[in-house]
């Protein structure tokens, strides 16, 4: 009688386990950065199984997970020869992100490293097309070149979009960096040349000025004469001796006469024409 109990019972758990572990192999849990791609019997499904808890068919399917986060991938630095003949050695860095994930995990074997063979190929390339001055210069243009030169072969054919490319060095060599250091030197030379010629200019111009207005009035020639003597004598604390300018006689003596008239009696008309 117990065995006869105890076998239903038995056959009751054992049926109870096969439930729970068919159950449990069924379930998937997708996270929120992720999307399932379920294959069954090695066949695709269209539909992609979204975040959350998710039931495929033991045995018969098997889930794939693909993170849908954006990856920043580091670019080893590449060495590069640009449009003016100078060898450089360049690295950036790509931000990607998986669009389609059912293109990225069935028509390419490991997309991370597929986009990043295809990263390097394409810095040296638009390095290739570039100049030296842009390449330093330009550093917005470059980085559009160069995420579309990467994002033409990855979005349609593999599910995979290329946000943004940086250039992050720009190694030169030694000898470049001296040229360039000697050339900035002589940038700056020349243009400290430019600012004082033109200082110069200006001030021969203003003094061509002072030097006619000066011609139209002896007088303020003379006085800007002494003005000049008194402000040498005072800073060097010493005796100046100069030639006395002849100019400068005859304007003391229009001075005198001058004030000679002004102070000399008036003669009345009756006894001038008596005298």
């Amino acid at each position: 009688m117990e065995a006869a109990m105890s076998t239903p019972l038995a056959w009751t758990v054992v049926v109870l386990s096969v439930l729970l572990l068919t159950a449990m192999a069924s379930l998937r849990l997708v996270q929120q950065y992720q999307r399932g791609i379920v294959f069954r019997f090695g066949r695709v499904l269209e539909k992609v199984r979204q975040p959350g808890l998710r039931v495929i068919i033991p045995i018969v399917d098997r889930m794939a997970k693909v993170t849908m986060q954006t990856v920043v991938m580091p670019v080893p630095a590449q060495g590069a020869i640009t449009r003016d003949n100078v060898t450089l050695t360049v690295d950036a860095v790509v931000y990607f992100r998986v669009v389609d994930p059912i293109k990225a995990l069935v028509n390419v074997r490991d997309y991370g490293r597929a986009v990043l063979q295809v990263a390097q190929t394409s810095l040296r390339s638009v390095i290739g097309r570039a100049d030296l001055d842009t390449l330093l210069s330009d550093r917005e243009r470059i980085n559009t070149e160069l995420k579309a030169a990467i994002d033409a072969p990855t979005e349609k054919p593999w599910g995979v979009l290329i946000e943004r490319v940086e250039v992050k060095d720009v190694a030169l060599p030694d000898s470049m960096k001296r040229s360039m250091s000697r050339q900035a030197e002589a940038e700056r030379e020349r243009r400290a040349r430019v600012i004082a010629a033109d200082g110069e200019y200006q001030a021969s111009r203003r003094l061509a000025d002072a030097s006619r207005a000066m011609a139209a009035t002896p007088g303020a020639f003379q006085l800007r004469l002494l003005q000049t003597v008194v402000d040498v004598a005072a800073e060097k604390n010493s005796t100046l001796v100069m030639p006395f300018p002849v100019e400068l006689l005859r304007f003391f003596a229009q001075l005198t006469e001058a004030k000679a008239a002004e102070q000399a009696p008036t003669v009345p008309d009756d006894l001038r024409a008596l005298s």
